[in-house]
C-alpha cells in the first residue's frame, strides 16, 4: 500500500496531463492505467492511429492526382498495407513510450492494472489497494452502438476494427456521418474502397456550421464517397465474411439492403465507467451515462471526473484542458476552461475546423451579427498546391465587431483555427485580426482576408 496525494484512473489525454501537471505543481501522484501502453484510446486506437493512415493516403492520392501535373514522373505507386499498417504502429509506438518518458521524468507513478474504488480515498489495482487524498476519473470512453447491430471487429467494426482490417475491403458501408465515420471513411476510399455513408439525420456533421456541412459533403462526394441521408439503419446481418446492412428512409418508409465487405459502426462514443464501482460509492450519474460533477467534483467527496466522463465534446484536448485545469484546482490553485472555445476539427482532405458560434446559432439567438468570408480559390499558397477547396468564415458582433465563432474548410484549417481561438480568449474584433501581419504567401491569409470582408472587403476577392 502506497499513499499518493492524487491518484489518476486512466492514462489517457485527460489522465496522463493531469498527473504531469498536478506532479510539476508538487504533488505526489499515480496514475492507473490496464492498458500495455499509456495514451488511452486516443494514442492506441483512436486520434494518432488515424492520422498514420489520413497521412499515407492523401499521400497516394498526390501521388496519382497531382504529381504528374508538377512534373514529377513515373510509375505510380502501389499500396502495401502490411507496411502501411507496421508504419501506423511505429508513429503509435513512438508516442506511448514518449508519455512512459515523461512519467519518469516528473516522478509520476505509474501503477499498471484496472482499477476499482472500494470506498473515497482508496483505490484497488489487483490485489493492493492504495489510498490518496483526491481520485481522479479519467478513464475516457468507448464505441455505442445502435440495437440490431452486433460488433465483431471484422466484419461488422467500430473505429478501433477499422484501424486494423486485415484487407483493404472492397465495399464499406459507414454508420454515421460524424468526424470519425467521414475520417475513416476518407481513408479507405482514397485506397480504392466504394464508401457509402448512411446517416440518420439530412445533414453531416450534427452541430456543424451548415453552409460549411453543405460545402463539406459536395467536396467528399466529389472525391468519391456517396451519402444516403435520412436513413434509420434497422440491422446488420453476417454471412460468409460479409454484410447486409437494412435501412428505412425516414420520409418513405422503404427498406432498402446494401451489401458490404466491411460495415463501420461509427454513431458516436459513451463514458466508459464500467468496473470502478461508483454506483456502489453513491456517485451521482446522468441519464446520459456521464459522471455529475460540479467544477470537476463528484457527489463523492475527494472523488473528481474530467474528460470524456463527464458532460462536453468528447475530444481528447478537451480532456487535456479538463486535466490541467483539475490538477491546478488539486495544488490549492485556480483552475479554469474555457468550453465556449474548444476547437473541433476533421482531418479530411481538406480538414474542417471550426470555434465558437455558428451561423445558426446566432440566428436563434436573435444575436445581430455580419459575415465575413474569403474562399481558398483567392489564396496563392493554396492554388499552388491543388488545395484551393473551401474558404475561411468569420462571423462577428453586428455592433462591436468583436469575433463570435470561425469556420474553416480547406488546408491546414486544424492549425489556422487557433489564431482565431486566441483572438477569441482576449476578446479581439475582426478589425483587430485584419489589421494584424499575416506573411505570404501562407494559408493564414485567408483568415485575414476573411476579417478584412468583416470590414470593407476583402482585398483579393
Amino acid at each position: 500500500m502506497a499513499h499518493f496525494d492524487a491518484i489518476i484512473i486512466g492514462g489517457g489525454p485527460g489522465g496522463y496531463v493531469c498527473a504531469i501537471h498536478a506532479a510539476q505543481l508538487g504533488l505526489n501522484v499515480a496514475c492507473v492505467e490496464g492498458r500495455e501502453t499509456l495514451g488511452g484510446t486516443c494514442l492506441n486506437v483512436g486520434c494518432i492511429p488515424s492520422k498514420a493512415l489520413l497521412h499515407a493516403t492523401h499521400s497516394l492520392h498526390e501521388v496519382h492526382e497531382n504529381f504528374e501535373k508538377m512534373g514529377l514522373m513515373g510509375g505510380a505507386p502501389t499500396v502495401d498495407w502490411a507496411k502501411m499498417q507496421a508504419y501506423k504502429q511505429d508513429v503509435v509506438n513512438g508516442n506511448t513510450k514518449g508519455i512512459e518518458f515523461l512519467f519518469k521524468k516528473n516522478k509520476v507513478t505509474l501503477l499498471k492494472g484496472w482499477a476499482s474504488i472500494p470506498a473515497a480515498g482508496q483505490i484497488k489495482v489487483g490485489d493492493e489497494v492504495h489510498t490518496a487524498r483526491a481520485i481522479v476519473i479519467a478513464t475516457g470512453s468507448e464505441p455505442s452502438s445502435l440495437a440490431g447491430v452486433t460488433v465483431d471487429e471484422k466484419v461488422v467494426v467500430t473505429s478501433t476494427g477499422a484501424l486494423a482490417l486485415e484487407a483493404v475491403p472492397k465495399t464499406m458501408v459507414v454508420i454515421g456521418a460524424g468526424v470519425i465515420g467521414l475520417e475513416m471513411g476518407s481513408v479507405y476510399a482514397r485506397l480504392g474502397t466504394a464508401v457509402t455513408v448512411v446517416e440518420y439525420l439530412d445533414a453531416i456533421t450534427p452541430g456543424m456550421d451548415a453552409e460549411v456541412a453543405k460545402a463539406f459533403k459536395r467536396i467528399l462526394e466529389r472525391q468519391g464517397l456517396k451519402f444516403v441521408m435520412g436513413a434509420a439503419v434497422q440491422g446488420v446481418s453476417v454471412a460468409d465474411g460479409a454484410a447486409k446492412v437494412t435501412y428505412k428512409s425516414r420520409k418513405t418508409e422503404a427498406e432498402t439492403v446494401l451489401d458490404a465487405d466491411v460495415v463501420l459502426v461509427a454513431t458516436g462514443r459513451r463514458p466508459f465507467v464500467a468496473g470502478l464501482g461508483l454506483e456502489a460509492l453513491g456517485v451521482e450519474m446522468l441519464p446520459r451515462g456521464q459522471i455529475k460533477t460540479d467544477h470537476f467534483a463528484t457527489s463523492v467527496p475527494g472523488i473528481y471526473a474530467i474528460g470524456d466522463a463527464i458532460v462536453g465534446p468528447m475530444l481528447a484536448h478537451k480532456a487535456e484542458d479538463d486535466g490541467m485545469a483539475l490538477a491546478e484546482i488539486l495544488a490549492g490553485k485556480s483552475g479554469h476552461v474555457n468550453y465556449a472555445l474548444v476547437p473541433g476539427v476533421v482531418y479530411t482532405a481538406p480538414e474542417v475546423a471550426t470555434v465558437g458560434a455558428t451561423e445558426e446559432q446566432l440566428k436563434e439567438a436573435g444575436r445581430a451579427y455580419k459575415v465575413g468570408k474569403f474562399p481558398f480559390m483567392g489564396n496563392a499558397r493554396a492554388k499552388a498546391v491543388f488545395q484551393a477547396d473551401g474558404f475561411v468564415k468569420l462571423l462577428a458582433d453586428a455592433t462591436t465587431d468583436r469575433i463570435l465563432g470561425c469556420h474553416i474548410i480547406g488546408p491546414g484549417a486544424g492549425d489556422l483555427i487557433h489564431e482565431v481561438c486566441v483572438a477569441m480568449e482576449f476578446g479581439a474584433s475582426a478589425q483587430d485580426l485584419a489589421l494584424t501581419s499575416h506573411a505570404h504567401p501562407t494559408y493564414s491569409e485567408a483568415v485575414r482576408e476573411a476579417a478584412l470582408a468583416c470590414g470593407l472587403g476583402a482585398i483579393h476577392a
